[in-house]
């Protein structure tokens, strides 16, 4: 059985339907932020998810979108589930675009993701991840590497869960020939690659070298889809500092056009398990 809704997934269709109350009632933000004494950035971030709400900011707008009382007490009952905490909100030091980012990932019901160079968090060995989390927090406070690992392996309960989520990695093949941590590091991570490569929610394609050019060049992606049609798919793309997503129809489109020529370029899941089992060979 899936988790409950994550609390940000219910923000952003909260935002969603108000958004599109707004539209049925024909008014403009800014006509809305007049009427209500709000500024116009109010209203934007509540509709794109960026802030929580309280029931009386959305009743001020449901009063003013002559909503009915049905529809009413729904988006009110969403407002308060929105307001509960996941599992990740322990972690007070996480940043918003984090905690966000979790948040969504939590109610995933797939993942398609485009790794260049390094494999996706999801996959990681605890050494792996310590490894790459050391090397890119070059200012980190104590305790900070042993708190993004424990995060990090927390997310992967995802993926055994009793109705899991659907992960489709496409890795460079840099991916598998980098030796993050050194060999025995490596050589574990890829043999829990190969692992995990057996279960049936899980498939990984290696890109080879000789693709050349490919629709990946701009770097890595993550696109997330969600069980419910309400939930429009999003893209998350990550940075040094944070995560930008990318969540307008047609971006999101060109980003599942680029993904699915990745994937045909891609060697086929039982060619790329012999190409990661090369790759523990040579550290031997």
């Amino acid at each position: 059985m899936r988790p409950a809704v994550s609390p940000t997934v219910r923000r952003r269709r909260l935002g969603s339907e108000l958004r599109h109350l707004r539209e049925r009632a024909q008014l403009t933000m800014e006509e809305v932020s007049s009427k209500l004494g709000w500024s116009a950035t109010k209203v934007s971030r509540i509709e794109t998810a960026h802030v929580g709400v309280v029931p009386k900011t959305v009743c001020c707008l449901l009063d003013l979108y002559k909503v009915d009382d049905a529809k009413r007490e729904e988006l009110l009952r969403l407002t308060r589930d929105a307001r509960k905490k996941g599992w990740w909100h322990a972690y007070d030091e996480l940043s918003s675009e984090y905690a966000a980012y979790i948040g969504l990932e939590a109610d995933a019901a797939s993942l398609r993701s485009f790794a260049p160079v390094v494999l996706p968090g999801l996959l990681q060995t605890e050494d792996y991840a310590r490894a790459i989390i050391r090397a890119g927090l070059l200012l980190a406070p104590p305790g900070e590497v042993t708190r993004r690992i424990e995060i990090r392996m927390a997310r992967q309960a995802l993926l055994s869960q009793s109705d899991p989520c659907r992960l489709w990695a496409i890795l460079d093949e840099a991916v598998i020939r980098r030796p993050v941590g050194g060999p025995t590091v490596m050589r574990a991570q890829l043999e829990r690659l190969l692992e995990a490569m057996e279960s049936s929610n899980i498939t990984v394609q290696i890109l080879p070298f000789a693709t050349g050019a490919h629709s990946g060049t701009s770097g890595a992606f993550e696109i997330l889809d969600f069980p419910e049609p309400s939930d429009p798919d999003v893209v998350c793309l990550e940075n040094l500092t944070n995560c930008l997503y990318v969540e307008h129809e047609t971006d999101v489109y060109r980003y599942t056009v680029a993904f699915d020529h990745l994937r045909a370029k891609a060697s086929d899941p039982d060619e790329s398990r012999r190409l990661i089992s090369e790759a523990v060979t040579r550290l031997d």
